[in-house]
């Protein structure tokens, strides 16, 4: 910690790769509640997680550090934010910044260095396994989450006129130039993470409302990859399917989750559901 939290150290990176290394074991969830004296010039937090957290936010590009991005620190946080107590610090307001500390990772998600996408969308899946906390997560007055999970995957497409007004305001007018995250398995995590979302009414109410499915249209019929088709499945699925107490889907539903191409494979699941939990892919 001492190393890491030193702007002059020139090892920086290489301390934070082994830190995203160690946190394959579970002795190193320590860190989420190790105190220890405060970093000047990097955090005003005595708490050893904080300090990492600020180390990844202000170093980013070399901004803090000249010779370290910290990027391997994104590891670090997907796997402690597997286990109960790295998920309540990712969700809850920390009193030296008055912060939740996931809502600092999110605007990382189109970061361009991969290691730092990959971690970030990770970690921010992980979180999405604390059902209590998705009214945040969905809330544009907190976490406004949707954004910026959905951008990555939104390529240069056009929406007709009707489509694109009900999307979020992010999400309409991009440039023409405008590109899906280039890994795919970062775009499987996202959708997994949407997924998650619509665990709860309000989830998927939310999804509804803003015209999610075109996106995930346009994701299946562009990224030629089984892993991403099929998650676009998944959740389509859901979005899909009716409510119980509702009537049937609209034709126009139906006939729009075969996504109007020939080789798509995405199509409305009717009728009773499988369990949503069964539909979850295990944590990173």
């Amino acid at each position: 910690m001492v190393k890491i939290t030193d702007v002059r150290e020139p090892l920086a990176d290489d301390i934070a790769m082994l830190f995203a290394n160690l946190a394959k074991s579970d002795k190193l969830s320590r860190l989420i509640t190790l105190k220890r004296r405060t970093a000047e010039s990097v955090s005003t937090s005595t708490m050893a997680i904080d300090q990492l957290m600020d180390c990844f936010v202000k170093g980013a590009e070399g901004a803090l550090n000249k010779k370290a991005n910290f990027d391997y620190l994104s590891y670090l946080f997907a796997d402690l934010s597997k286990s109960e107590a790295g998920r309540a610090y990712f969700t809850t307001r920390q009193d030296y910044d008055g912060v939740v500390p996931v809502t600092k990772l999110t605007v990382f998600t189109e970061h361009e260095s991969p290691v730092r996408r990959k971690g970030v969308a990770s970690t921010i899946k992980n979180v999405a396994f604390e059902i209590p906390f998705h009214s945040t997560l969905l809330s544009e007055g907190e976490a406004n989450l949707l954004p910026y999970v959905l951008l990555p995957i939104t390529g240069p497409e056009e929406f007709s006129e009707e489509e694109s007004m009900a999307m979020l305001p992010d999400l309409q007018l991009l440039p023409p130039n405008k590109q899906r995250d280039s890994d795919n398995s970062i775009i499987v995590t996202h959708l997994e993470t949407l997924l998650l979302l619509t665990t709860t009414r309000e989830g998927r109410d939310k999804m509804r409302e803003i015209n999610v499915y075109p996106i995930i249209r346009e994701c299946h019929l562009h990224v030629d990859d089984d892993d991403v088709r099929e998650a676009c499945d998944r959740l389509v699925q859901v979005l899909m399917r009716d409510e119980e107490g509702e009537g049937n889907a609209s034709q126009a539903q139906i006939e729009g989750a075969n996504l109007n191409s020939s080789d798509a494979d995405i199509h409305v699941q009717q009728g009773s559901a499988q369990n949503d939990d069964e539909k979850v892919v295990e944590l990173f």
